[in-house]
């Protein structure tokens, strides 16, 4: 039996001081197969983040992807690594600093090519037409940027809810026309020297103004009547909501995609439009 006074021997591990196990890495093995991968890390990483881009300010938990381009001569990348860089560069978000993000992912990960992709929702406030209460409109907001070589590319994406009224309906009927939500999403395309041109909160308001009406959380009496007659006075198909949005973004000189889909209230099936215009002389 031990004596009292001795004590335990540990491992060589867990023993301070000494010389760490050296554990292989498997994924740093080269690869034979000559086999170069567009895509490859984590997706889904749901992480609370602080959105900041200078208009809006706003805390939420976020859905983020981080991948790079793998070599052909590499077994596989540094997927523990990419959590690090979530955690270190994405809890304060800012998307004016996508090219310094990027740059840092791609030193960090030893790489030429990475793609960072970051869904969450953004409310903003509105006032109701009447009453003037005000309330908070969610939107769900993606951005999607990549890095090639010295090249960055980003897509942030806008997407909510307009009420559109029937044309056709209201020219047909002796009273009334059919209505419907209208959900649209407003793509705009930013590159290395302006990869953010429009704020979330701008993208926002222009998709407000096509349609019939915006919609709104609070809707008391006054403003119900409000927004009827309004919709009446501005009835717009699925194709006039997405000429408008383009061209309120031709107006300002940037590239865009515009998707309106339509919940259509008297049909079995929904109507759909879009629009992308890269080429902004």
């Amino acid at each position: 039996m031990r004596s009292g006074s001795e004590r335990p021997v540990l491992p060589a591990a867990c023993t301070e001081g000494r010389e760490r196990m050296q554990l292989p890495d498997i994924q740093d093995q080269a690869d034979r197969r000559g086999i170069e991968l567009d895509e490859v890390g984590v997706a889904g990483v749901r992480y609370p983040v602080r959105f900041s881009d200078g208009t809006t300010l706003q805390s939420g938990v976020a859905s983020v992807d981080v991948t790079v381009r793998l070599p052909a001569n590499r077994r596989g990348t540094h997927m523990s690594r990419m959590l690090e860089l979530v955690h270190e560069h994405l809890r304060d978000f800012d998307p004016r600093e996508l090219p310094t993000t990027l740059k840092a992912a791609a030193d960090r990960l030893d790489v030429d090519g990475v793609r960072l992709a970051v869904s969450l929702p953004i409310a903003f406030e509105v006032v109701s037409p009447a009453s003037g209460i005000e309330a908070w409109q969610a939107s769900d907001v993606s951005i999607h940027a990549a890095l090639n070589d010295d090249a960055v590319v980003a897509r942030t994406t806008t997407e909510t809810d307009v009420t559109s009224l029937c044309p056709c309906s209201k020219a047909i009927s002796d009273y009334g026309a059919h209505n419907q939500r209208s959900r649209v999403s407003l793509t705009v395309l930013g590159m290395s020297d302006d990869v953010y041109p429009l704020p979330v909160h701008r993208q926002f308001d222009m998709i407000r103004d096509v349609g019939s009406t915006p919609v709104f959380p609070i809707i008391k009496r006054v403003d119900e009547r409000v927004v009827t007659m309004n919709a009446h006075d501005n009835p717009a198909f699925v194709e006039d909501m997405a000429r408008d949005l383009s061209q309120a973004c031709r107006a300002l000189g940037v590239a865009h995609e515009v998707r309106v889909r339509n919940f259509e209230s008297i049909h079995s099936h929904d109507a759909v439009a879009a629009v992308t215009c890269t080429n902004i002389g």
